[in-house]
Formats: structure tokens, sequence, C-alpha cells
């Protein structure tokens, strides 16, 4: 099995293991949600210069909805983790890298996030979140190492989907495979490579758009662990 099948299938079970817990229980989940939707606006008015522009816009939204947001990413996951032999043979290792990348981005996302919701519920809940509550939540979690892999990450994922972007054959492919992928139960895998794929195709060059999440988003981390006052301005 290749580098990227074998931390495919290692990312699989460590999310899906994080979601199992975060969802045991009606309240945690719920937890889990609300700070998942906070964070998601944070990040939208962080970025909302990219989100705005003509250019960037399409994988702005992308990225705020397949790699970082609210949304459940357990379908995509059941699916990829149901066929990876499958995924293996057909997909050519760009594609089998960018998944692999965006399932790893989701289990660390949960594990930080997990910490995070227990954090904001020693220190008041998460119904009273805002700014002041959240950057001392996010202290007291600490792992500095974690959250810049996070945004390694991010940016990793955006530079395969990029390379991905420029295979002209592949846009074929995904078009071939988007009935046959939905028959079989597949879905959500074929969408999130489809919304991936097209978004940098029309954006072109990703270079500046990922310097500019990459920047932001050290600065928001660094700010944050210094107790800067007002940590997103």
């Amino acid at each position: 099995m290749n580098s990227s099948a074998e931390a495919l299938r290692h990312h699989l079970k460590t999310a899906k293991d994080l979601r199992l817990r975060a969802n045991g229980e009606a309240d945690t989940a719920r937890d889990r949600l609300s700070l998942r939707q906070w964070q998601a606006g944070r990040l939208a008015r962080s970025h909302a210069d990219l989100l705005a522009s003509q250019r960037f816009g399409q994988a702005a939204e992308f990225f705020l909805s397949d790699l970082y947001g609210p949304k459940d990413f357990s379908s995509r996951d059941e699916e990829v983790e149901r066929i990876l032999p499958l995924l293996i043979k057909m997909l050519p290792e760009s594609a089998l890298r960018t998944v692999a990348l965006a399932v790893e981005l989701d289990a660390l996302s949960e594990e930080l996030d997990s910490a995070m919701v227990a954090a904001l519920r020693s220190s008041g809940g998460i119904d009273r979140i805002d700014e002041d509550h959240y950057a001392a939540a996010y202290r007291e979690v600490g792992c500095p190492a974690g959250r810049l892999r996070q945004i390694e990450l991010i940016r990793e994922t955006g530079e395969a989907l990029d390379r991905l972007a420029r295979k002209p054959l592949l846009s074929g492919m995904l078009k071939l495979m988007r009935t046959p992928a939905h028959l079989a139960g597949l879905g959500d895998l074929q969408e999130f490579l489809e919304r991936g794929f097209n978004a940098f195709r029309q954006m072109g060059p990703a270079t500046e758009f990922l310097d500019s999440i990459d920047r932001k988003e050290r600065m928001v981390s660094a700010n944050l662990f210094a107790g800067v006052a007002m940590p997103f301005r």
C-alpha cells in the first residue's frame, strides 16, 4: 500500500473514533456543532476579502464548507473507508493524496475541537461563547504544534487541489464517475472532489490565495496564544 493510502486509512480511523465520542451524548454533539458554527463565522469574517473576490470566492467557499466548517464529514469519510481498496486502484496518486490530507485535517480539527468544547464548558459553557471566551479556551487547550499543523494542512490540501486542477484529463474522469459514484452511494466523496477541482480550476494559480489564508491564520493563532486584545482583527 502506498504512503497516501496508509495515511488515509490511519486518519479515517482517528476521525471516526473522535466523531463517535463527540456524538455519543446529545449535549456534547450540540456543543461541538455550536463551536464549529462560531468558528466558521469567524473564518468568514477573517477571510471576507477572499469570499467577496470574483477570482477567489469559489475556492474560499469550498474551504469554509468542505475543509473547515460546521459540516459533518461522516458520510464522506464512511464512503472512503468502505471502498478504500477500490479507491487505491481507481484514483490517481494525486487525488488519493488530496483526500488523505483533507481527512487528516478533519481528524486534527475533531481532536482540537473536542478539547475546546471541554475548555469552554469548564469556563461557563458554550452558550456564552464570544471572542474573549474563545481566546481563553484556546490558550487553556494550548497545543501550539497541533494548531500549526492545522494551518499547514490547510495549505497542503490547497496545494494538492491546485495540482489536481492542472490535470485536464481529471475533469473528464470526474464527469464519467459522477453517475456511477452516486449509484454506488459515493455521492459525498464525488461531490467533494468535483467542488474542489472546479473551485481551483476556476481560480487559476493558488499561491496568492493560500498565502493570504496562511498569513492570517498564523497571525490569529499567534495573537490568541499571546493574549492580544481583539486577536481576530
